[in-house]
């Protein structure tokens, strides 16, 4: 692949862009495939063979965990919906369907066929701010099976979860029970649906008090539903969230486009890499809008669309730190090619892309929360990492680009540089303020209690990159004076002389008049030093000019 920019030439190379694209296909599939193995995070959750872990002096599985909002008080009988969604309009619930439980031969066999009931599994559905009524803590150590020092107390029942009841909600926390008959080695609950009337976080374990049904295993599924569809509480406001964004993508990139088309004939290539930055997060946010509203729908992550939508999310914040890093080293301003450095910089941007791409898939497509320390740290790690050498290249090229536009004393774009500093500065600034606060919000908030503003963790980061390509949409806005942004070549000293030249649409004029050929000949005419009265007040004159034009 051949290219060439003002005259300069850069080769990237056949086949170093498809080893690229290789290497990017390759590890997408490999992480869509790992994704696709784990448990979809979604407000259906499905149990595959699962087991029960020791607890205490009780064996338990964590069955889920959502946000859920009351139920929707039932409308007039007049406005009563289609006997098809009658059952879900507007109610919030959990259902339990097709939940089995096989415990192995040998313990069945154990088991005297002629008793009824030889064992029991308990399904406890609990809201988080009331986990202190289950089980009983005496003497430092805890108890969730009730014993039979405490049944002699008459607190509960030998063999069943310690429930303490709230006397405001008599049957709260829910307890429902599954006993397995004689020795057969399944046992199937029953079809049960527990409706939510009221908001809160609710935690959902199955918990096994025998110790001989240790091994039991877990198959089936529970839905859990809001009053509004199927998407869980934390992320029922950012579906309306991206539905805005999307529409203010849109309204950024058709003033972006009229912008460009009144002044196609001047654009840069800079104008190019921003349009294409404006168009992926415009599909960006379209695509999580469509996901999420698809998820509310169904119940489930459909995998190809979030797929899809982690894809263009990863390219979309690889490509817009790429830009801030090209603009920063003065790409097209100050200097008209990356020459030796492209590849370097494409390297980061593919980098960054992959390490993205892994930790938004584990995300989205699994539960990055059920996974240790270790393995959260090995997704997160390489984001941050590369995020800082972003950083750092970003401030670095910014301080070389704001000196040479100072030592050739190129006052517009010095001040246009400041400018963009200015506002980098201030997103680092609010990023690491905000990177503190997420921090301080996840451990105080380790059981999800303040569920009802998790949203805006995502949200702060989408706002944040939309404000700053605003910010690089108004300073480096097409415009039929081009030479405010595009390279021009040094005359022999340290001022720039195509800022004294303004573009009309009469031709070129410098200073206050004169003919063609001496404007010409004074623009290749090295000025002596000190320049002379007349060529500063030529300056002046075609500064006001191109104030007035601006």
């Amino acid at each position: 692949m051949r290219g060439r920019e003002k005259g300069i030439e850069y080769d990237l190379g056949w086949r170093g862009r498809n080893n690229v694209m290789k290497i990017i296909i390759t590890y997408t599939i490999i992480c869509v495939f790992q994704a696709e193995v784990g448990r979809v995070n979604a407000s259906i959750h499905e149990y595959m063979n699962d087991g029960f872990i020791p607890r205490f002096n009780s064996f338990f599985f964590h069955g889920g965990s959502e946000g859920l909002f009351a139920s929707n008080p039932p409308p007039p009988p007049h406005q009563h919906p289609s006997s098809d969604d009658k059952s879900l309009h507007g109610k919030s619930f959990i259902r339990f369907e097709s939940i089995t439980f096989r415990r192995p031969k040998e313990s069945a066999s154990k088991q005297n066929a002629m008793q009824q009931r030889t064992g029991l599994v308990e399904a406890i559905v609990v809201e988080v701010k009331d986990r202190d009524k289950i089980g009983k803590t005496a003497l430092h150590s805890s108890t969730i099976c009730c014993t039979p020092e405490l049944a002699k107390e008459g607190i509960c029942k030998v063999g069943e979860v310690i429930i303490s009841h709230d006397p405001d909600k008599p049957d709260w926390p829910k307890r429902i029970q599954t006993f397995f008959e004689g020795n057969n080695e399944e046992a199937k609950m029953v079809l049960r649906t527990i409706d939510i009337n009221a908001t809160g976080m609710y935690y959902l374990y199955f918990v096994i008090c025998d110790p001989q049904l240790q091994d039991t295993i877990l198959n089936g599924r529970t839905v859990w539903r809001n009053p509004d569809g199927y998407l869980p509480g934390k992320m029922a406001p950012l579906m309306t969230f991206f539905g805005l964004m999307s529409l203010a993508y849109l309204v950024l990139g058709l003033v972006w486009f009229i912008k460009f088309l009144k002044c196609w004939k001047d654009v840069i290539q800079l104008h190019y890499h921003i349009t294409a930055v404006i168009g992926l997060g415009m599909t960006e946010m379209a695509l999580w809008y469509f996901e999420y509203s698809n998820f509310n729908s169904t119940g489930k992550r459909p995998m190809g669309i979030t797929t899809w939508a982690v894809t263009f999310s990863a390219v979309k914040k690889s490509v817009a730190r790429v830009l801030i890093l090209v603009v920063s080293m003065g790409y097209g301003v100050v200097r008209p090619t990356l020459a030796g450095i492209t590849s370097k910089v494409l390297l980061l941007g593919v980098l960054f892309f992959m390490a993205t791409q892994a930790l938004e898939l584990v995300q989205h497509l699994g539960n990055i929360n059920d996974l240790n320390g270790k393995v959260q740290l090995f997704f997160v790690l390489p984001v941050v990492l590369l995020d800082a050498v972003f950083i750092f290249w970003i401030f670095s090229s910014l301080s070389k680009t704001l000196e040479k536009l100072q030592i050739r004393k190129s006052m517009i774009k010095l001040e246009l540089y400041r400018k963009f500093t200015n506002s980098l500065a201030v997103a680092v600034l609010l990023s690491v303020i905000w990177i503190g606060y997420e921090l301080y919000f996840n451990a105080s908030d380790p059981l999800n209690e303040m569920w009802q503003r998790a949203w805006i963790i995502p949200a702060f980061w989408a706002l944040l990159s939309y404000a700053l390509l605003v910010v690089i949409c108004i300073l480096f806005a097409p415009s039929h004076n081009q030479t405010r942004y595009a390279y021009g070549e040094d005359t022999g000293d340290d001022t720039e002389e195509e800022e004294s030249i303004s573009l009309t649409s009469s031709g070129i004029k410098v200073g206050g008049g004169g003919d063609v050929a001496t404007k010409l000949e004074r623009k290749d005419r090295k000025p002596s030093v000190g320049g002379g009265l007349d060529h500063v007040v030529a300056l002046s004159d075609d500064a006001v000019q191109e104030d007035k034009r601006e």
